[in-house]
């Protein structure tokens, strides 16, 4: 990962190249069934695929948009377009991507990272998986790592069937149901029990044609007292009219069990980022989030713990970064299901230059979670006088045995500490990426190296006004 830091030490080209899309084939924009119905054909989907997504696409057709959240008035999805399939099929190999895409990747150090410390890499450009891989020493421990569309017609298809938008719903929300109907690409992990993969799977995301969307689906079963840490990476350059991001992340976590997804999004400022994340985690499992949320337009991001086992552990930590131009809605929810359960949020917000950061928890204390724990902690950061920061919390406790916590700051950076930066040498945009810098430490210290130098770049960048 040397290489791709000392790109990001200098600019921020590296995320702004384009990929010529001449010989690319794209449906039509909007979204209609026979749309659908041409993706379906596209994605050669089973029987029970093609009927759940025309499910889907009815349930988007009779549901509202969410009132939750920023408004979304500049995304008109008559003009998105749902699928686009670059000039390549999947390779197991990287030397066989062809070359125009295979720089895309190269310069986001995707290879680079595979080869140094990951057990394998997944890399989706546009609606398909144009690369993945799995270390032999890993798929010889019985991991199945996997784009998912491969895996619906092979031998875990009854699993993934078992799996599949059961965490969420297409009645969820509108943006689920939408998800349901055209959903492309993504992966599915599976790690039998007792197995301990040492180091992490990554899949990364590249949306990179104008006026698309994005609807990879992530499926991972951790099963009893195995462990995984698996990371997601995305980014997309920008252009002038709206771009789409409505993925889906499933998880499930099995008894004593360890899961922990890390997640970088780096979209570009024309990004609705309007992604569903959810786990649910059995008895004595514990799933631990990761988040740095950088970059769209507008985002709802609301990672989701379902703790359904006795003892079952939740932990969110997140950093959101709101410049100008931006309404980035983030935050976490938490279910205590059952006794014992615990769950802490630690989250960071950041706005500059007109941005608006807003963190919305919810936790959810059933009748029958007697003894749970909850802990919850948000810290605000305002850079300037024009941004705007907000915390709603929301806590729905139906037992009196339980123990619940939250608490929330909020603040600017201080003049003096920025002075005594600068008697020290530093510029003053140094000295405030600096201060920005060690208040996102909660995430940065939680990845891996390689991705903490990332992301502290990227702040650094968004500190300058350097992101476009």
């Amino acid at each position: 990962m040397k290489e791709k830091t000392q790109v990001n030490d200098i600019d921020r080209s590296m995320y702004d190249f384009r990929y010529e899309e001449k010989d690319a084939y794209k449906v039509d924009e909007g979204l209609t069934p026979d749309i659908v119905e041409q993706i379906s054909k596209e994605k050669n989907d089973p029987q029970w695929m093609h009927d759940f997504r025309l499910k889907s696409l009815e349930i988007y057709n009779k549901i509202a948009i969410p009132e939750w959240g920023p408004p979304i008035d500049g995304l008109d999805m008559d003009h998105i377009v749902t699928y686009v399939r670059p000039n390549t099929t999947m390779k197991g190999q990287w030397k066989d991507v062809p070359d125009d895409i295979k720089d895309t990747f190269e310069r986001l150090g995707i290879p680079q990272a595979e080869r140094e410390s990951l057990a394998g890499v997944g890399a989706q450009y546009d609606s398909e998986l144009v690369y993945h891989n799995v270390k032999k020493e890993v798929a010889d421990q019985g991991v199945v790592y996997e784009g998912i569309e491969d895996a619906i017609r092979g031998p875990y298809s009854e699993m993934i069937k078992k799996h599949f938008m059961k965490l969420v719903p297409p009645q969820d929300h509108k943006f689920a149901a939408l998800h349901g109907a055209v959903w492309s690409g993504g992966s599915f992990v599976y790690v039998p029990p007792g197995v301990s993969v040492e180091i992490p799977l990554q899949s990364y995301f590249r949306l990179n044609a104008p006026g698309a969307g994005q609807f990879e689906h992530t499926l991972i079963i951790v099963d009893e007292g195995a462990y995984l840490h698996f990371i997601e990476g995305c980014s997309a350059p920008k252009y002038n009219i709206a771009n789409l991001h409505a993925g889906c992340v499933e998880l499930y976590v099995g008894k004593n069990a360890t899961l922990r997804y890390s997640t970088i999004e780096n979209w570009s400022k024309n990004m609705y980022n309007l992604n569903t994340k959810r786990a649910r985690v059995e008895e004595g499992g514990k799933v631990e989030w990761i988040s740095g949320s950088f970059g769209s337009h507008v985002s709802y991001l609301y990672p989701m713990s379902v703790l359904a086992g006795k003892g079952a552990r939740s932990e969110f930590t997140g950093v959101t970064f709101a410049g100008k131009g931006q309404n980035l809605d983030t935050g976490c929810k938490v279910v205590h299901a059952a006794p014992d359960t615990s769950s802490y949020v630690n989250t960071r917000s950041i706005s500059k230059d007109g941005g608006i950061s807003t963190f919305r928890s919810s936790v959810v204390v059933n009748k029958n979670a007697v003894g749970s724990k909850s802990a919850v902690s948000c810290q605000s950061l305002m850079v300037d006088d024009i941004s705007r920061s907000d915390t709603i919390p929301a806590m729905d406790i139906r037992t009196s045995k339980a123990d619940i916590g939250h608490e929330a700051k909020i603040g600017r950076i201080s003049d003096d500490t920025v002075f005594y930066l600068m008697s020290r040498g530093l510029s003053e945009d140094e000295a405030r990426a600096l201060i920005v810098s060690g208040f996102a430490d909660n995430v940065s210290k939680e990845l891996p190296l390689e991705y903490a130098v990332e992301m502290n770049n990227l702040i650094r960048l968004e500190m300058k006004g350097s992101i476009g």
